[in-house]
């Protein structure tokens, strides 16, 4: 499994410092709160604090899809993400885009039916992530809800989770095939962001 960290609602200075100290995740996120606070330049910006992570700007793309992709993969990200709930139009566009690039989508299904899903299942290279929303609240068993999503949409191959992951719920997941477990608050926000992200890596490599 792979670590995401969010980087969301703080300065781009702050963001900058993050980065740096973080950048033994496989993937840094530039949350949605700083993409839209400070565009493309937080891209730019934090390029040369990432060390060999993955650059996620999460851009939530729910139209145009291939402008947006495009100025975005242009600035230096590697991962974009896009609305499952999206027209499929746009996000037959993305994915044309992040082929071209040869760069990586992921598909946040926040909000998304079952039925949609199915409809937006067909892009075998695409990243899908669960995603529960930390407006909505609420208690989630996210073994159980990756278990149930995996034997409902076996063709996906590629699963990512944000929003309730813990070290405890992250050692029951590395029997599952989650590829990206998102982690936020519980690193970002921490006293020792480095070491909280440390004893997470430790947990996932055990």
């Amino acid at each position: 499994m792979n670590i995401q960290v969010a980087i969301d609602r703080v300065t781009l200075e702050r963001a900058k410092e993050l980065t740096e100290e973080l950048n033994d995740a496989d993937i840094i996120e530039i949350g949605t709160s700083l993409t839209k606070d400070y565009g493309l330049a937080c891209v730019h910006e934090l390029l040369p604090y990432k060390g060999s992570a993955k650059l996620l700007a999460d851009i939530k793309t729910i139209d145009e899809g291939a402008y947006e992709f495009r100025q975005y993969f242009e600035a230096g990200a590697d991962i974009l993400t896009v609305m499952g709930a999206s027209a499929v139009a746009t996000l037959d566009s993305c994915y044309e885009v992040t082929q071209q690039y040869e760069k990586e989508m992921l598909i946040d299904l926040l909000e998304c039916s079952d039925e949609k899903i199915a409809q937006v299942s067909h892009y075998p290279h695409a990243i899908y992530s669960l995603h529960f929303s930390s407006d909505a609240g609420g208690e989630h068993d996210v073994v159980k809800e990756v278990q149930h999503f995996i034997k409902k949409f076996p063709e996906i191959r590629r699963l990512a989770l944000a929003g309730g992951l813990t070290e405890e719920s992250l050692k029951e997941l590395k029997s599952t095939p989650l590829e990206i477990g998102i982690i936020g608050g519980a690193v970002t926000k921490s006293d020792e962001p480095k070491e909280a992200l440390k004893r997470i890596i430790e947990v996932i490599k055990a």
